[in-house]
């Protein structure tokens, strides 16, 4: 039970943490801060969103051996 925690949590971060950087990413393309290169969903949001949800694993509930 604990794994599944574990990776609800991971999901959970990972989704929030694309949503959040997309909005981040459209938010500098409207303002012309960003390069014209800078895409919604690409490389460095999915990257990011990947590190916020291995971390959120990491931190998750911890398995109990038997």
């Amino acid at each position: 039970m604990p794994e599944f925690v574990a990776s609800l949590l991971a999901a959970a971060a990972f989704c929030l943490t694309l949503l959040a950087l997309n909005a981040l990413t459209r938010l500098l393309i409207q303002a012309h801060l960003g390069s014209p290169d800078l895409g919604e969903t690409g490389f460095l949001q999915v990257g990011g969103a990947l590190v916020a949800a291995r971390v959120a694993y990491r931190r998750g509930p911890g398995r109990q051996s038997l």
